[in-house]
């Protein structure tokens, strides 16, 4: 399944006001239990920061970049995606917003970035749509000044992008691959450059029921019909406060093997 022509549908909807836009953000916060996972970590991270220059590499509807820039306006926040609509219109929107410390630019991964110039950098679902993995790693270790963390959110070889056999397809068709074990991950990076990490499993046993209630069924029934976008917010009435708890679940406990993993390294 294709979710770009939802994603656009979602954009035409929310672009059309900076409440929208918000509201739009904050849903996402809510549902999506990549965000919960990546949200934990960034807290932990600036935790400590008074200022620093990040890299949202890959940035989408820009979430991750409102998310930080709000968190602390001492940070200074570069964005880059290949998708020329999104990066308008997130620079249209935080412009209207006032959040001068985000700049979002179109950019490719696989190409040189920068040198020495970034204390952090955010790649969320991002790494399963590039087959040049270890390029784009070699990019993020030479734009990191040394102690700086890259944070990486991407699926597993254990059912991530929801494939359960070797001969299976990605429930998501825009994936290159259907996901990394944590060997495959640690040699990559170290191959670029860096040899302090920490690769943990998410989407554990809560997560996988959650994936399913708030993002599979929604994403197949709006697939399926224009209609279900009327009816999607009482679908998420209904299933929300069970999708909430087994999001806390997951992101609070450690897990053994799930279908995503959260990475970080430093250089």
């Amino acid at each position: 399944m294709n979710y770009d022509p939802i994603k656009k549908d979602l954009g035409n909807v929310f672009n059309k006001q900076p409440f929208l836009r918000k509201l739009f953000y904050k849903l996402l916060d809510l549902l999506l239990l990549r965000t919960w996972h990546v949200h934990r970590e960034l807290r932990q991270w600036t935790a400590n920061q008074n200022s620093a220059r990040v890299l949202d590499a890959g940035s989408g509807f820009g979430q991750y970049s409102f998310y930080l820039s709000r968190k602390n306006p001492g940070f200074t926040i570069d964005a880059v995606d290949v998708k020329e609509d999104q990066i308008a219109d997130c620079n249209a929107f935080f412009k209207q917003v006032n959040l001068n410390n985000v700049q979002f630019q179109i950019g490719d991964l696989t190409q040189p970035i920068a040198e020495n110039k970034y204390d952090l950098v955010v790649c969320v679902d991002v790494m399963e749509h590039i087959l040049e993995d270890v390029t784009v790693f070699k990019n993020f270790h030479q734009a990191m000044k040394p102690g700086a963390m890259l944070l990486i959110s991407t699926p597993s070889d254990q059912g991530g992008s929801d494939v359960h056999e070797e001969t299976g397809e990605s429930f998501i068709g825009e994936h290159v691959r259907d996901g990394y074990n944590v060997s495959e991950m640690a040699d990559k990076l170290k191959a670029a450059g860096f040899d302090k990490m920490e690769i943990l499993y998410s989407y554990g046993a809560p997560g996988k029921i959650a994936w399913k209630l708030s993002m599979k069924y929604p994403m197949l029934l709006l697939n399926s019909s224009k209609l279900f976008f009327v009816l999607i917010p009482f679908y998420y009435l209904l299933t929300y406060p069970f999708s909430f708890v087994l999001n806390y679940l997951d992101t609070y406990t450690k897990h053994n093997t799930g279908t995503g993993l959260i990475v970080k390294a430093w250089k």
